[in-house]
């Protein structure tokens, strides 16, 4: 059977199961990410932390006493354009009293305000760049530590343990990669680190060849690339194919094994990057949730854990609220303290930042992800 069919054939039973039967009232909490293109991996995985958030909460029972819960999934095809869109009408739907997004923070940066106009709870699982909780926005939080501490830890590192003094610093010309890429070089320059240069790249492109090229003539010990993995992958790739020597460092959006496929194990063999929190899989407080994600999902992806406990915030919030009301529900969640959450006990502070400020050090070791050590402050 086709898709198109099953989907026809499930509209069909759906519309015979409720021939004279009232439709049970729903609240919704919406969910935005890239769940096509290039970057649809970690909006897919994101997703299904999401989806295993709201399974175990209907397990539980009603949030609301008799009403049901339903994740509405949007596409933002990373476009800003796209996520102001998708928040619009998500705002636009009595039903939907909480959202969870965006993945990209150029994304999260102007949807967020839409959410605000809406007086609707956003949690963002992983949007990193710090000035999107400094536009005083108190219906923003998320779940994640911030580029402001993400890109010092990784230039202590570069800096201090593997002696790189001399920096070539690449960047997706994003929120999220320019935020991340200028919180790097601050940080190196204040270690008397020296920054060879700082260029950016167009997401979507493909030949880094004459960059690279001319960033090999300036023989840096290391290059560090603040973006996402299509083009981090590519950049490992060519920079192998034009004898580039020295480290390679990112950020988190390298963090998808989809990067080591497409670089190939070979090239990206001792690839640094760091992380927004440390290694899931070694927290006694998140170990039901990966063996539930992983029987179920296969692998956990890179923000599956930060979407799931996005998610699980939210659901919490709507129970304390005990009715579909934005307000209420945004009340609950400021009220919030303690929650037992993957990665400890999660607080916010006044802006909704997450004050659970770990940075995870990762590196590429025969073909795979080897967590190193926490880095964060």
């Amino acid at each position: 059977m086709t898709r198109q069919a099953r989907l026809v054939l499930g509209l069909l039973v759906g519309l015979a199961g409720g021939c004279g039967k009232p439709a049970q009232p729903v609240v919704k909490i919406g969910f935005v990410a890239p769940l096509t293109g290039d970057q649809a991996p970690h909006g897919e995985d994101m997703l299904n932390g999401a989806r295993l958030a709201v399974d175990h909460a209907i397990a539980r029972g009603d949030v609301i006493p008799g009403q049901r819960l339903e994740l509405v999934a949007l596409d933002d095809q990373r476009s800003p354009t796209q996520a102001v869109a998708a928040a619009k009408k998500l705002a636009a739907d009595p039903d939907v009293v909480a959202v969870v997004g965006h993945l990209n923070s150029s994304c999260t940066m102007p949807a967020s305000a839409i959410y605000h106009q809406a007086r609707m709870l956003q949690i963002t699982p992983v949007s990193s760049n710090p000035q999107i909780s400094r536009q005083g926005f108190d219906t923003f939080y998320r779940t994640c530590a911030t580029d402001d501490l993400q890109g010092p830890a990784a230039a202590r590192f570069v800096a201090q343990e593997l002696g790189a003094a001399r920096v070539f610093i690449i960047d997706d010309m994003t929120t999220y990669g320019r935020g991340l890429a200028n919180e790097f070089e601050q940080a190196l320059r204040g270690l008397q680190g020296t920054v060879l240069g700082h260029e950016g790249i167009t997401q979507g492109d493909k030949d880094f060849t004459p960059l690279l090229t001319k960033v090999k003539a300036m023989r840096p010990d290391a290059v560090y690339f603040a973006g996402m993995f299509p083009e981090g992958a590519l950049l490992i790739k060519q920079r192998a194919d034009v004898g580039l020597g020295g480290r390679f460092m990112g950020g988190d959006g390298l963090f998808d094994p989809v990067l080591i496929e497409l670089a190939t194990p070979q090239a990206s063999e001792g690839v640094y990057l760091t992380t927004i929190g440390s290694d899931v899989h070694r927290m006694p407080t998140a170990e039901a949730f990966v063996k539930a994600y992983e029987a179920r999902f296969g692998p956990l992806g890179a923000y599956s854990a930060y979407a799931y406990e996005a998610t699980s915030l939210a659901i919490w919030a709507i129970r304390q609220a005990g009715k579909k009301d934005r307000a209420a529900v945004l009340a609950a969640m400021k009220a919030l303290t303690d929650y037992p959450g993957l990665f400890g006990l999660q607080n916010f502070d006044e802006r909704g930042d997450s004050r659970i400020r770990d940075i995870g050090l990762f590196t590429v070791q025969g073909g795979a992800f080897v967590f190193v050590k926490s880095i964060g402050e």
